[in-house]
């Protein structure tokens, strides 16, 4: 879809996705972020939430990917132009499933004609629909020629 495509409260549903044991220790290892609370099994029984969780930063990545392969805007993406009000509001576990959930809230178009700005609510949630992550995703993306 290009920038025209979209209409403000246009909503899009990504596939599920079950975060694993693996992702979190390959993600340990590509950000260095090896902190007890997500690698330490026996820490993770000590912390409030009972058992280690997933970085939050990983559930981000999830997410992206997760959209990106939707292919809502494979042919139309031009940047990924920022991220605001980001807030991880539950913890993932090792096990939990996620969905994502876009839905357009503003559309600005640019001073260049071919191009614009689109600005999604995103909500990633588990198994249980509870939201886990919120945050307003922002992308810059190719209008279609004569717009």
């Amino acid at each position: 879809m290009f920038y025209d495509d979209f209409k403000i409260g246009d909503s899009f549903v990504t596939r599920g996705r079950t975060v694993t044991e693996a992702d979190i220790v390959a993600f340990a290892g590509l950000s260095g972020d090896f902190n007890s609370l997500h690698v330490d099994a026996e820490y993770g029984k000590t912390t409030p939430f009972g058992q280690r969780i997933a970085h939050g930063l990983l559930v981000l990545s999830i997410s992206s990917g997760l959209t990106v392969q939707t292919g809502l805007t494979s042919d139309s993406i031009i940047a990924f132009y920022g991220i605001d009000k980001l807030r991880f509001v539950k913890p993932v576990f090792i096990g939990d499933t996620l969905t994502v959930s876009n839905r357009v809230i503003e559309l600005t178009p640019k001073e260049d004609p071919t191009r614009g700005l689109v600005v999604f609510e995103t909500t990633v949630v588990k198994q249980s629909q509870e939201p886990v992550l919120v945050y307003h995703r922002r992308v810059l993306l190719r209008r279609k020629a004569n717009s």
